[in-house]
């Protein structure tokens, strides 16, 4: 599943289930909050992303973080199957900030590419954040560019267009909030650009396996899913924390909670960001 989303809402996303599959949220303006009872808490700013393994079960919160100006968080979420012998995984979580992802830049200034897992251009990404192998690239291009993106054998392809109306693929115009999917027979994507546009490329490793989903449960076969519908109604496996856990957040996001428990302190942000940035 693939999501393109702004809330503003106060009432944001509280606490809710996932099983079986991987998510990967990704900020593109505002600021959004999350917490989940393993104990994980955080802020993610534009530019962050979260990885998140809900595996054998999780319960999160994502509320967004009312800002001055009432803009709405801006937000990229997707949805990962997990292979069949990680599905009852223990749940975890990894953050990528934003200057820990690799940008290429041509020579000309025409193509930009945040390179969040994968390769592009001779930048790659050596960590791998998810269990099913997956390439994901934010391309911003510009009038007169021309941009190719190589391909992994026995990947699934998608591209869209978050903003601006001046891509071109395959002789195509393709428009804003479109998606693209490719088949798996090509090795490589390549376009041009006759206005400025962001979109992303997204692919993951074709799995050999059946899906079941309802809801946010992802399993492989009915009877799974009905013993994973009935563990989480029972605070059993794999959402035996339920009985213990209570929110922090689910009931609205405060400053003293991003200065405090959340850790989302900006001053520390940047700090932290400086020292990152002058080790090289």
């Amino acid at each position: 599943m693939f999501d393109h989303f702004k809330s503003n809402r106060p009432d944001g996303f509280p606490e809710h289930p996932h099983s079986g599959q991987e998510t990967i949220t990704y900020c593109l303006s505002g600021a959004i909050c999350h917490e989940d009872f393993t104990g994980s808490k955080g802020v993610l700013y534009p530019g962050d992303l979260q990885f998140m393994t809900a595996g054998k079960g999780i319960v999160h919160s994502e509320m967004p973080v009312p800002s001055a100006d009432g803009q709405p968080a801006e937000l990229l979420q997707f949805w990962v199957d997990l292979p069949r012998k990680q599905k009852e995984c223990r749940p975890r979580y990894r953050d990528l900030r934003e200057w820990e992802v690799p940008v290429y830049t041509s020579d000309d200034g025409l193509v930009s590419v945040k390179v969040i897992s994968g390769s592009s251009y001779g930048v790659g990404v050596a960590r791998e954040f998810t269990y099913t192998p997956i390439e994901l690239y934010h391309f911003t291009v510009k009038p007169g560019a021309e941009w190719r993106q190589p391909l992994t054998a026995d990947y699934n392809y998608f591209l869209y267009v978050i903003r601006g109306n001046g891509l071109n693929v395959s002789g195509k115009s393709i428009s804003p909030f479109e998606t693209v999917f490719f088949n798996d027979r090509g090795d490589h994507i390549s376009g041009s650009a006759t206005k400025e546009t962001e979109f992303i490329i997204a692919g993951g490793l074709q799995l050999d396996q059946k899906s079941e989903i309802q809801g946010p449960f992802v399993t492989n076969d009915k009877k799974s899913m009905a013993k994973k519908i009935e563990a989480y109604k029972t605070h059993k496996g794999g959402f035996e924390k339920l009985n213990t856990w209570t929110t922090l957040i689910s009931g609205g996001v405060t400053a003293d909670m991003i200065n405090g428990p959340l850790k989302g302190n900006r001053e520390k942000r940047n700090q932290a960001k400086q020292r990152y940035l002058s080790r090289g």
